[in-house]
């Protein structure tokens, strides 16, 4: 039966989360108002045109600043916040950066087709071939857009993701490009010391925080870790789990419910990296992923030998107990997304209930695992088989269940259209969005 026993319940999990976020707003909005006040102490323009265009230059530039932020992948932001939920921030702050240098381009052609009698097309070769950097510009925006095409969604699900990544990639010489063409005619840029300062200083964090987090961390932790397989054990028959061990894997800042991108170096995947979340709780000997051969990638692991090295990003993801805002838990996981939950079992306090969706019992990997577990935490299994309709996760179901559910953390991994409804049967059992923890596993495994 599930306890309603009262304890004092840890410290808020919302803190973490509204930290990071409140930092980041604040520090958009410091930015936007020195930017504000550099473009005022510039003066003005007489074409009120050419201002605003010049305006939405500046903020342009400071999204784009912004936007690489977001995806630098630093660790106290990723923890806080989760890889998911800052690469759609950074999608949707992309089409900012678009539509903001769109508008600059248009104001200032037109505004100074207007001074000139030119009409625009001419004016903007004529500033293209006259005026130092604004070609740089005009090749910057167009690398841009197209970025932006591939982004929209009915583009992104039609191309390999490989193909996608390189295309975006091009985004730092848009950047770079951008950056050359402010230094050149920013008048704002030149307008002062302390304006020149300001703009080299920002983007040479923004470039310097993707340098760090994506390049300079994963190179000094796998060249101090030294990865590799130890084992490849399978777990059912599209099912494997791979053991990967390495140096001071107690120094690796890992923790249950979090992933890594996995880059396995064999002559024919070394290219090829894939995110797949942790099985097990870390314990600084050895890291185990498991997962369903879904595609090329994951259905190769089952032939990888021991002792092949192994390159890892990450740890990613806010999908852990530093998140707790209640003393119990609930974890729900549907499918191969079980093992996120079947980590996080091993490090979660309280009296816990585990729910394992899937369509037949055969289905359930880990179960083993997860009723030896539960058995030596006092927690609760509930397997829960059956075809998708009727939902065995409505809302009447999961009440009984879990009668208190409201009362306790929540924490979900599934395929997406479980996942859907499970947040559908909590919002209508009044949980506190709060307690509910997930991430969108489209992005990590």
């Amino acid at each position: 039966m599930t306890t309603l026993q009262t304890r004092p319940a840890p410290p808020t999990a919302i803190r973490p989360r509204l930290v990071a976020r409140t930092g980041l707003y604040t520090l958009l909005a410091a930015n936007a108002a020195v930017v504000a006040w550099f473009f005022v102490q510039a003066g003005f323009a007489s074409n009120t045109l050419i201002v605003l265009g010049r305006l939405c230059g500046l903020y342009g530039a400071l999204l784009m600043a912004f936007q690489l932020l977001l995806v630098a992948r630093l660790p106290w932001l990723d923890r806080r916040i989760g890889m998911d939920r800052l690469t759609a921030w950074h999608r949707w702050t992309g089409f900012g950066v678009l539509w903001t240098l769109l508008t600059h381009v248009v104001f200032i052609t037109f505004g100074y087709a207007q001074a000139s009698a030119m009409d625009p097309v001419n004016q903007l070769v004529n500033l293209a071939e006259t005026t130092e950097g604004v070609l740089r510009a005009v090749v910057a925006l167009s690398l841009i857009v197209v970025i932006g095409a591939v982004s929209a969604r009915w583009a992104r699900r039609r191309l390999a993701y490989e193909t996608w990544h390189f295309i975006h990639l091009y985004t730092y010489v848009a950047v770079v490009l951008a950056f050359t063409h402010q230094v050149a005619a920013g008048t704002t840029f030149t307008s002062s010391p302390a304006a020149t300062a300001y703009w080299y200083t920002l983007w040479g964090a923004a470039l310097g925080a993707v340098a760090l987090g994506r390049l300079v961390l994963p190179l000094w932790r796998n060249l101090r870790h030294q990865l590799r397989v130890s084992a490849v054990v399978p777990e059912a028959d599209d099912v494997v789990s791979v053991y990967v061990t390495g140096r001071d894997l107690d120094r690796l800042p890992a923790r249950a419910g979090q992933f890594f991108l996995w880059r396995f170096l064999t002559k024919d995947r070394w290219w090829q990296a894939n995110p797949f979340s942790l099985s097990a709780a870390p314990d600084g000997r050895t890291l185990r992923l498991t997962a369903k051969a879904a595609g090329a990638g994951s259905a190769a692991l089952r032939h990888l030998k021991p002792g092949t090295r192994v390159f890892a990003e990450g740890p990613y993801g806010a999908f852990t107990t530093l998140h707790r805002t209640r003393p119990d838990a609930v974890l729900i996981g549907g499918g191969v997304g079980v093992t996120p939950i079947r980590a996080l079992l091993e490090d979660v306090t309280g009296h816990t209930v585990v729910i394992y969706r899937v369509a037949v019992d055969r289905d359930a990997v880990l179960y083993d695992e997860l009723r030896d577990l539960a058995l030596a935490k006092g927690a609760e299994l509930h397997l829960v088989t059956g075809p998708v309709v009727p939902d065995r996760l409505a809302p009447r179901e999961l009440a009984r269940l879990v009668p208190d559910i409201a009362d306790r953390d929540v924490f979900l991994c599934g395929p997406p259209g479980m996942m859907t409804a499970v947040l559908g049967s909590l919002g209508d059992l009044d949980v506190p969005g709060r307690q509910i923890h997930f991430e969108r596993f489209s992005l990590a495994g």
